[in-house]
């Protein structure tokens, strides 16, 4: 039997999520507004707007997020690291970072591994880390991999994906990553969440987080 969740309990499961390059000042500041009556988990920007974020969010419940290595993953273990403790110093509670994923492509898992772990020490557990391992580009036994890789070196959740690749979050693959990193870790489905019917769908597979850009239209959906 499907899940059934009040609009209070499903809030908590959003990462309200804004990730437009044309993003404004005033878009951001509705996201917000948006959040903080829902009373999502958090908000999801860009590092350019964190700051912002965490100006409209201060006094409530609603954690500031903030994407690093976006949305490529292509960057030095240094730079997202970088990024990372000056998201944090801006106010992130939480940091969504991109794994290399041409490192996985290449079998390189001393990389991937000093890539995550350089982001973990980074932030010096003043925020989550939120590992998105970009599934629709990776194989099964890359998943599996990237995912313990993630849990080794201490990030708090895996993540399917940016939203900006070929693919977003596919309920098998939220299931293999929850099998993969058994029950204490986060799993995050993201990318292509949009409606009650996906919402439940990704949770029923084994997710504790989505990231979602339709968070509204999800609440609205519950019963």
């Amino acid at each position: 039997m499907s899940i059934s969740l009040t609009p209070a309990e499903m809030a908590k499961y959003i990462d309200h999520t804004y990730l437009k390059p044309q993003a404004s000042a005033e878009d951001i500041r509705r996201i917000c507004a948006e959040a903080k009556a829902m009373n999502t988990a958090s908000v999801c920007v860009n590092p350019c707007w964190i700051k912002l974020v965490a100006q409209e969010l201060a006094g409530t419940d609603v954690t500031p997020c903030c994407v690093v290595g976006f949305p490529l993953g292509a960057n030095t273990p240094n730079v997202k690291a970088f990024e990372a403790a000056e998201a944090v110093a801006n106010g992130a509670g939480e940091v969504d970072m991109v794994i290399n994923v041409g490192a996985v492509k290449s079998g390189d898992w001393a990389l991937v591994e000093r890539d995550i772990a350089a982001v973990v020490t980074a932030v010096d557990g003043e925020a989550k880390v939120k590992v998105i391992i970009e599934t629709c580009l990776l194989s099964d036994e890359e998943k599996v991999l990237a995912c313990q890789a993630a849990q080794r070196v201490g990030a708090d959740f895996v993540k399917t994906s940016t939203g900006f690749s070929t693919g977003g979050a596919t309920a098998a693959d939220v299931r293999l990553m929850r099998q993969t990193v058994g029950p204490e870790m986060g799993v995050k489905a993201s990318g292509g969440v949009r409606s009650y019917e996906d919402a439940v769908a990704m949770i029923e597979a084994g997710a504790s987080r989505l990231g979602a850009s339709s968070g509204k239209a999800i609440i609205e959906g519950c019963k």
